[in-house]
């Protein structure tokens, strides 16, 4: 039996208008007990029988990440978006939703955005690559307490791991503090982030 761990890797590029692109993140993410949890309903035949359920198909971003604090047993951001208008107007292609997050047990609502299927690239046979891109049109100027905030911390969930039918119960399952990032429409964030499974 194989002692294979799980693990990521995030990059994190600012495209600018005019086609310049630059690094500004490139390590490895955390791999948090989310996705034991949500693997062991999948294995133990315990949760939801639908796979799809299982997928990484939303992602949160927030601004009060401590790239001190980098603890696999997390289940919520420090400071995530915390409204659909946060991540995109009617001009960003992004799509935003509210629904509900599983935190140790408790399940409060949270905003997520939605990672498109066509962005999920299996690499080999046991990695996935997702591609989620912040386009010029969405997640600016966002605000904490009358103040520019930064963009510093990501989070990948898992759909629906339990399975329940009204809807959606979201589990943490990644995430990765990163430079602080004052997004504005001068240009897009890239975030490829490959996980080996």
């Amino acid at each position: 039996m194989s002692n294979r761990q799980i693990t990521g890797h995030l990059t994190v590029t600012k495209v600018y208008k005019n086609g310049i692109k630059e690094t500004i993140f490139d390590d490895s993410n955390v791999i948090v007990s989310g996705m034991g949890v949500g693997l062991s309903y999948l294995f133990a035949g315990s949760g939801s029988t639908t796979i799809t359920d299982y997928q990484l198909d939303r992602f949160q971003l927030g601004v009060s990440g401590n790239p001190i604090s980098l603890d696999p047993s997390t289940f919520e951001l420090s400071g995530p978006l915390s409204s659909i208008a946060e991540y995109t107007d009617t001009s960003g292609s992004l799509s935003a939703l509210s629904g509900k997050q599983v935190k140790t047990g408790v399940v409060s609502t949270s905003v997520f955005a939605l990672i498109p299927f066509s962005q999920t690239t299996r690499v080999d046979e046991s990695s996935v690559k997702f591609t989620i891109t912040i386009d010029e049109d969405s997640a600016n100027n966002i605000l904490r307490d009358a103040t520019a905030a930064s963009l510093n911390e990501i989070g990948l969930f898992m759909k629906n791991p339990i399975g329940t039918l009204t809807e959606d119960r979201s589990f943490l399952v990644a995430f990765r503090t990163f430079s602080n990032i004052v997004k504005s429409n001068d240009f897009s964030l890239i975030f490829d982030w490959t996980l080996n499974f």
